[in-house]
């Protein structure tokens, strides 16, 4: 290494060197890494880098897809379509430890106003949360919208 560089490594304050970058911006897609939902990608609704005092660790508010739609071909009808592209979605608090980011952006600007902290403690909130998740993720689906995302992970 160069000897400039060695020195300015040296007097770099702490801070200068492990500042965090910010990665889980809202509208990142991310693969969950572990526990129930492993392998589901999520998408970032609301990103916490300092964590909260319930939380105090850096997580994110998602929202994923539990249950993919499932493969329509050309001579099926239209109620087996509908049936087949239903999506079955969740809402979740998740450690940035426990997210895998993807390169891959989604626009949310209708599920920003669904979820908030105060979905999580109230039961029929995170219901209602869910349904306004499933209607957005559907209508992108049928219209043909970011196909990658509503397709199961092969690994």
């Amino acid at each position: 290494m160069d000897v400039d560089i060695l020195a300015k490594k040296r007097y770099m304050t702490i801070d200068a060197r492990f500042t965090p970058i910010t990665v889980y911006k809202p509208g990142k897609v991310a693969v969950v890494l572990s526990g129930r939902q492993a392998g589901k990608k999520v998408v970032v609704i609301k990103q916490s880098d300092e964590g909260t005092k319930e939380r105090p660790y850096p997580h994110a508010v998602v929202a994923g897809i539990e249950r993919y739609p499932l493969k329509v071909t050309k001579n099926m009808g239209k109620k087996r379509i509908a049936r087949r592209s239903k999506v079955k979605p969740f809402i979740k608090v998740i450690n940035y430890s426990h997210l895998l980011p993807t390169r891959y952006q989604l626009e949310l600007e209708s599920l920003k106003g669904s979820v908030s902290n105060e979905t999580f403690k109230e039961p029929t909130q995170r219901e209602d949360a869910k349904k306004a998740i499933k209607k957005a993720f559907e209508e992108r689906y049928a219209k043909g919208n970011n196909r990658w995302f509503f397709s199961k992970l092969r690994f």
